[in-house]
């Protein structure tokens, strides 16, 4: 008679734990399956991602674009503008990285849409697309200290027009 009780009381027991396991709430009472992460941060733009990246917008930039991808580990910043070649090498050489623009072979896919968010294609899969990348802590950029990693790629749009997109984490 006791060792029912306690197989029930165990089986009872593991129906409980099942439900709560499957419920997926977490403390805020959100379902875990609501799929928020990654989520895009409607009230973040080009301020917030130029404040945070510490870049400037070249005076005359056109198609001046920024989005905030927010994340459990880090957020995304993003930020794309149309601007001369001149101007993008100069951002290119503030980032402080060892090696100044470089080919990029495209030849893997990109990693899930952050600037197709924008309404552009991903950097990565743009064919001519030159890149550097640096961590500025790590070539002690004290402007740049919150960030793990920044990097731009500038896209040849015709004759001294380029696209630069810059992504920081």
């Amino acid at each position: 008679m006791t060792i029912r009780r306690g197989a029930r009381f165990f089986a009872a027991l593991a129906v409980v734990v099942c439900l709560t396991a499957c419920s997926g709430a977490d403390a805020d009472g959100a379902r875990a399956s609501d799929e928020r992460w990654p989520r895009w941060d409607e009230s973040a733009g080009v301020a917030e991602v130029v404040a945070f990246m510490k870049v400037a917008v070249p005076e005359g930039a056109a198609e001046v674009e920024g989005a905030v991808q927010v994340n459990p580990r880090e957020d995304v910043y993003l930020l794309s503008f149309v601007t001369s070649e001149e101007n993008a090498e100069g951002i290119a050489e503030d980032l402080r990285s060892e090696t100044p623009l470089e080919d990029r072979k495209v030849d893997f896919a990109p990693q899930g849409e952050r600037f197709g968010h924008l309404g552009l294609p991903e950097p990565e899969s743009v064919e001519g697309a030159r890149w550097a990348g640096v961590c500025p802590p790590c070539v002690g950029d004290e402007r740049r200290s919150r960030m793990q990693w920044i990097e731009v790629y500038v896209q040849t749009l015709e004759a001294d027009r380029v696209r630069v997109y810059l992504q920081a984490f």
